[in-house]
């Protein structure tokens, strides 16, 4: 006899969700004021894209790890539950401890180890509504997400701003240290994120893998599971990053190239071991372990998600521009001052802090009206106008001179932003089986990650050599990257709507 999931109640996907407003206390906070206080430790403009290729390179390894991991989970919190909770402990500390770092390199170490735990938390609640919700809640679940994540981020990212023009707290300080109104602001976040993630831990049930099991096993998607494993050839793909890398690393060294390429060697390098590594454990039959089936599953991905890999790529490049180099921007382009120790330079960053408040709060509302644009033109095309819409948002901050007008770009971003979390998961989402659901959300974050790192090693180079060291491109380059991203969308293969 079939077994369908059921259907789950408003407030049930409401209170399965709701801890994603905790994660983005923390997502927020990280992504609006870590160019700052690396700054303000004495960073230099061309310093900030390195120092923050932690972050990424953080969830390119812990995702999929944490995906397989909460697969195979089975105890007394659930399958996702406990990596909630561990998750959560730890970005709570690293959000009280990165304020007070007192150096610029610790202040990356502390981001590297909150960027590992807000992921420890975050991959298993991709996973989960995989997990609860057959497939027409699916999409609303995501976007259940999405409006969470913008609710939580429109004060997260206003909270250094709110600490000072509400409490009085002040948001400058002596050379060298954090703001008191920054300190306070990341408090306060690490507060709310545990207690948000602790409600769906709380509030949430999980179905074991028997009841999973069965569930699978009324669609065709345990048959595709029971395929034997195909034989892939790693050796012609470990030679070809070989010589990339290899190749890339010699003319750094020899050329006296920018110090970012070295990175972007090191990855194509990496990823050549990767391969040796998989075809030696194929070689030898030892294919049952944790390495070799992510490495497996990376080979042989849906044809859905290989489509979207790319759309996921142009995506993410185009936002984390707009993370990096927004603060830098707006306080050089439109408030004309790079001193970290400047009235005018602190009141822009805190302006781009509501800025950001301002596009997750549309953000939040975009949740409400994309499943009404995906009824009427379905999930690509739907996708494909917000990412246009992101696009001009970026490239218009170049011709919007006057700072108390870049709200209105944000409507763009916030559309965009709202649509990049929630539609490719649920293009995605129905052609995954669900005891593989956490691994495969987990690879599908190499396209987030992947596009991060390239940023990080290539986009100080760019801004140095064709447009004088000027952050404002950026985000034009930002806006071309989303465009590219919209013309992918076209081409993936879904579902219907």
């Amino acid at each position: 006899m079939q077994q369908q999931k059921p259907n789950l109640s408003f407030w049930q996907i409401w209170n399965m969700c709701f801890g994603f407003l905790g994660i983005q206390f923390g997502f927020a906070l990280q992504n609006g004021n870590v160019s700052r206080i690396f700054q303000t430790l004495g960073a230099s403009v061309d310093d900030i894209p390195i120092l923050w290729v932690a972050a990424p390179l953080t969830g390119l390894i812990v995702q999929p790890i944490i995906g397989y991991w909460s697969d195979k989970t089975w105890g007394r919190l659930g399958r996702r539950r406990p990596f909630f909770l561990y998750g959560a402990i730890l970005t709570t500390l690293s959000l009280f401890i990165m304020p007070n770092s007192p150096t610029l390199w610790i202040a990356a170490g502390v981001l590297w180890i909150m960027d590992a735990s807000i992921n420890v938390t975050m991959e298993p609640f991709r996973a989960l509504v995989g997990d609860n919700l057959n497939e027409k809640q699916r999409a609303t679940g995501y976007s259940m997400q999405s409006f969470f994540i913008g609710i939580g981020a429109i004060v997260a990212s206003a909270l250094p701003w709110m600490m000072t023009n509400w409490f009085g707290i002040s948001n400058t300080a002596e050379n060298g240290q954090i703001p008191e109104s920054v300190k306070y602001a990341f408090y306060f976040g690490g507060a709310i994120l545990f207690l948000a993630v602790m409600w769906t831990i709380v509030k949430t049930k999980e179905y074991s893998p028997e009841q999973l099991a069965q569930f699978d096993a009324s669609t065709d998607k345990q048959n595709k599971v029971a395929e034997p494993l195909k034989t892939i050839n790693f050796a012609k793909g470990a030679l070809i990053f070989s010589v990339l890398g290899g190749g890339l690393l010699a003319s750094v060294f020899a050329l006296a190239l920018e110090k970012e390429l070295y990175l972007l060697s090191a990855l194509l390098l990496s990823f050549a071991v990767v391969q040796l590594i998989a075809g030696v454990l194929q070689n030898k039959q030892r294919v049952s372990g944790g390495f070799y089936q992510v490495i497996y599953d990376v080979f042989t991905m849906p044809t859905t998600m290989r489509q979207l890999a790319v759309v996921q790529f142009f995506s993410w490049f185009a936002l984390f521009a707009m993370w990096i180099y927004t603060t830098s921007a707006v306080t050089s382009f439109h408030y004309g001052s790079s001193d970290v120790t400047s009235k005018a330079y602190n009141d822009g960053a805190d302006w781009v802090g509501v800025l950001f408040a301002a596009y997750n709060g549309f953000a939040a509302l975009a949740a409400i009206v994309i499943p009404l644009m995906v009824k009427r033109i379905g999930l690509a095309k739907a996708h494909c106008v917000n990412l246009l819409l992101g696009a001009g948002a970026l490239i218009s901050f170049i011709l919007i001179p006057q700072p108390q007008l870049l709200w209105l770009p944000m409507i763009g971003v916030g559309f965009a932003w709202a649509s990049i979390l929630s539609l490719p998961y649920a293009m995605l989402s129905n052609s995954l089986p669900s005891h593989k659901m956490g691994v495969f959300m987990g690879i599908f974050n190499f396209f987030i990650v992947i596009p991060q790192l390239l940023a990080a090693s290539i986009l100080g180079l760019i801004l140095r050599h064709l447009f004088e060291n000027q952050p404002i491109y950026a985000l034009v380059i930002g806006g071309i990257s989303f465009i590219f991203a919209a013309v992918s969308v076209l081409r993936v293969k879904t579902a219907a709507a």
